[in-house]
């Protein structure tokens, strides 16, 4: 009979769908991710590949928020499903 921890390690991980965006001054762009429950608002940014397109970006330290409202803790914040995560940019 297996034991419970083998059981646990073969069911799915609960994930959820959220929206990372960021709009420089040129373009902006808008991602569908899905990440697994309880990822961090700094972890959803680093997985959300925006530095690829957008290099000048700093995604370990950078300012980002939910819906408009600046998120001080990004690397304590759990993100939610639904929600819409923006990186911020310096304002010139």
């Amino acid at each position: 009979m297996p034991s419970a921890s083998v059981q646990n390690s073969c069911m799915a991980e609960s994930v959820i769908d959220i929206e990372p965006e960021h709009a420089a001054i040129d373009r902006q762009q808008l991602l569908a991710l899905t990440v697994p429950e309880g990822t961090t608002l700094r972890a959803a940014v680093l997985a959300s590949g925006m530095g690829l397109a957008f290099p000048e970006l700093d995604l370990a330290d950078c300012p980002v928020g939910i819906f408009g409202k600046q998120v001080m803790n990004p690397q304590v914040r759990v993100v939610q499903a639904g929600d819409r995560i923006e990186i911020y940019r310096p304002l010139l």
